[in-house]
């Protein structure tokens, strides 16, 4: 059975077929939510551990290129419809070619097309400049990590009442400031195209996962954040019995989540800014000292837990 209409609404053109038509999915049956227990937080960090394996992976770069072509697989190893989104963007070093990863989890019933949809991103890029051996662990691998193990989770939980996209965005990282032309290229595409398919009013959420491997878990969220998406974090994490780890930030803080917001979509990152060899510090960020002995299946699980709970309020409320 084929989804062709669906997934090529999922992002521009990216899996389109010309003259494919939507085949029927199966009727809905009743969702049943998501048991937060069954996401396997050791296998998030074996693939977060995989994708460090690939070496740097800096935008523009054939490392960025064999990257996204391990997470395809790694995508369609588990069932996940996928594609390849390749563009080009301007950048202070000219035109430079990109490779999102998307991948689509159809809602059941006739009607899929029409059914809401919820993002889950995450950047895989790593910071450029930094080294041949660089690992660029916690950032992105670790939420790059976790959002196949989520990819694979849903997958295999049965009809769901909303449209799942699985996005990793190349080019988060900036090559010296964030501007129009540098940094968020892969998110900025992606939040566009929905716009250009009058696809907006059709998402319920997008939820950006970045940083959020470490030990020492304290999950900063941004105040430039969607208010009711925070309180579902807050929320879930008191029902985990882990609220201590979520926080607000004092300010706002550019990441992927910040091109859908602008386009009027309900956006939250949850990122771990607080990375580094003291309390309050983040002096690992962007550094050598960014490796994977500083990343802990427990802090994993632990996000992927609340993810599962925000997704399991948002596809009750989808029925």
């Amino acid at each position: 059975m084929t989804h062709c209409l669906i997934i090529s609404l999922l992002i521009a053109a990216l899996l389109y077929t010309s003259g494919c038509r939507p085949a029927p999915s199966p009727k809905a049956t009743v969702f049943r939510p998501i048991a937060p227990r069954v996401l396997d937080a050791d296998n998030a960090l074996a693939e977060a551990r995989a994708l460090v394996a690939l070496g740097p992976r800096a935008a523009g770069t054939p490392g960025a290129r064999h990257a996204a072509g391990h997470l395809l697989v790694r995508l369609q190893v588990v069932g996940v419809q996928s594609a390849l989104d390749v563009f080009t963007d301007e950048t202070p070093a000219g035109k430079t070619t990109f490779w999102n990863v998307m991948g689509v989890i159809p809602a059941a019933g006739r009607r899929a097309d029409k059914a809401p949809w919820i993002f889950l991103g995450s950047h895989f890029d790593t910071k450029s400049g930094l080294g041949a051996g660089f690992e660029g662990a916690n950032d992105s691998a670790s939420s790059s990590g976790l959002l196949l193990e989520l990819a694979r989770v849903l997958q295999a939980a049965g009809p769901l009442p909303v449209n799942i996209g699985i996005a990793f965005f190349d080019g988060e990282e900036c090559r010296h400031s964030y501007t129009a032309r540098d940094g968020l290229h892969g998110s900025r595409h992606a939040a566009r195209a929905l716009c250009l398919n009058r696809r907006v009013d059709q998402v319920r959420a997008v939820i950006i996962l970045d940083m959020i491997g470490d030990r020492d878990l304290t999950v900063t969220i941004p105040r430039n954040s969607t208010s009711d998406l925070v309180s579902r974090v807050f929320r879930a994490a008191a029902a985990e019995k882990v609220r201590d780890k979520f926080a607000l930030m004092a300010g706002a803080l550019l990441d992927d989540h910040q091109p859908f917001l602008e386009a009027g979509m309900p956006s939250i990152v949850l990122i771990d800014f607080e990375y580094g060899s003291a309390p309050g510090r983040n002096d690992y960020w962007h550094t050598p000292q960014d490796t994977l002995a500083k990343l802990s299946a427990e802090s994993l699980g632990i996000v992927g837990r609340i993810v599962i709970r925000m997704l399991n309020d948002l596809m009750m409320e989808a029925r």
